[in-house]
């Protein structure tokens, strides 16, 4: 990479590390081109991005960001993950490191809170923004569907009432 490079580089981190809200920073110590490609797909349908950057790099894109608390992790063969969602890129990574010993987990940031390895484990145990939302979403519709169940139950009871009425008054005619 020549100056111009490393420049637009740092940049472009930076501009990353001011619009996401989680990084996770991991050693890929061994991992083959085939891990590498396989944990890039599945970072990238969680809506996370994983990327393998110079230390030095990333320490100056760093700089008088939220995650400042990051750098001393940056040491050896590291490489970052970041999304928006926090749960669902700490979920990735760690799942991924499950099953594939030779990616570490080292810890991250969310926000300027600064996470250890078991800080990022325990976040990825929470439920993803999608669910959360879809709980919070169910949680507001069941009072106003039971509430506009309770509100429609007296007017059904009296169309039984009068249907029965009518009912009653049509076989006495009859």
């Amino acid at each position: 990479m020549n100056r111009t490079e490393k420049r637009d580089f740092i940049a472009s981190l930076a501009a990353v590390f001011a619009e996401t809200s989680m990084v996770v920073v991991t050693r890929n110590d061994g991992l083959t081109v085939a891990d590498v490609t396989d944990l890039r797909r599945k970072v990238r349908a969680a809506g996370a991005t994983y990327k393998v950057a110079k230390n030095r790099l990333a320490t100056l894109a760093l700089d008088g960001t939220q995650f400042d608390g990051i750098k001393p992790l940056l040491k050896g063969p590291t490489a970052l993950a970041w999304a928006e969602d926090p749960v669902a890129v700490a979920k990735v990574v760690v799942e991924f490191a499950k099953t594939n010993d030779k990616l570490v987990l080292l810890g991250g940031s969310l926000g300027s809170q600064v996470l250890g390895a078991d800080g990022v484990k325990a976040l990825a145990e929470l439920p993803s923004l999608d669910t959360l939302r879809a709980q919070l979403v169910g949680l507001i519709s069941t009072p106003a569907t039971r509430i506009a169940g309770v509100t429609q139950a007296p007017a059904a009871q009296l169309a039984r009432v009068f249907g029965a009425y009518a009912k009653t008054g049509e076989a006495e005619a009859a």
